[in-house]
């Protein structure tokens, strides 16, 4: 027999199971807040935007201007290649006297492009606010004076170097983001529970319980009596059964033979 269950039982589920919904709902919202707010460290960004631009980009050719465009285009993406290499890194931990690694700064840097543009941006992730702007300044000047030397060229310039009061709101972690996903996936979790908790009780409780079970129709039921009654002779309840199977036990004895 195929099994259905209707909006009506939905609802009744979560009302019967909702102190245990609103329970596992709160704690996870709780959990994700400590874990956000006294475990996971802050991090803070710098970014500072390069302009790739040739330096004869001034012609007054329509035909060249635009062959010097596309070339810088590309020179974006070979100059975001060139920025992570260990001869600018290691030119920037040397002069910003950095106890760190090749691969540990070239982890705190990222490179973002736009889709056909001359202009890069380089962002430094760390810790502090302070040390961001300084690695991220160093390792931008490191690069434009590593490319002067190692191709030839002086075609990039630094726009907008970055400072310490745009860099003062922590980027990680995102307690909204936090706080809103364990709420989702906690209330996921305990309305999953409910069902399978509902899913899993099998006792039968009312009338509509025995006839969907055996598929058969109830004909009546007995009514649950309460006896408040205490025994006239004022002994407890269970002396005057005890008594009682003792004197049924002793009239067995004399009847039998």
């Amino acid at each position: 027999m195929e099994e259905t269950i209707s909006l009506k039982e939905i609802f009744a589920t979560l009302r019967k199971h909702v102190l245990l919904i609103v329970t596992i709902t709160l704690l996870g919202v709780m959990i994700s807040a400590g874990v956000t707010f006294f475990l996971m460290t802050p991090k803070y960004d710098a970014s500072t935007q390069i302009l790739v631009n040739q330096a004869n980009a001034n012609s007054n050719s329509l035909y060249q201007q635009a062959n010097t465009v596309q070339t810088n285009v590309q020179l974006v993406n070979t100059y975001s290649v060139i920025i992570n290499n260990p001869a600018v890194l290691n030119q920037v931990i040397k002069k910003l006297n950095l106890n760190l690694t090749t691969d540990e700064l070239k982890n705190m840097l990222t490179v973002s492009t736009a889709q056909n543009s001359q202009v890069f941006t380089l962002t430094a992730e760390t810790d502090s606010p302070a040390q961001s702007v300084r690695i991220v300044n160093g390792v931008a000047a490191a690069f434009k004076s590593q490319v002067q030397k190692v191709m030839n060229v002086d075609n990039v310039s630094i726009l907008s170097p970055a400072n310490v009061a745009s860099s003062l709101e922590p980027v990680k972690p995102k307690a909204t983001i936090n706080l809103a996903i364990a709420f989702v996936v906690s209330l996921m979790v305990s309305v999953g529970l409910a069902f399978l908790l509902e899913y899993m009780d099998n006792t039968i409780k009312t009338e509509e319980d025995i006839e969907k079970i055996l598929d058969l129709p109830v004909l009546g039921f007995i009514s649950e009596i309460k006896d408040g009654r205490e025994p006239s002779n004022g002994k407890s309840r269970s002396t005057a059964h005890t008594a009682g199977r003792h004197q049924l036990r002793g009239a067995g004895h004399v009847e039998t033979k």
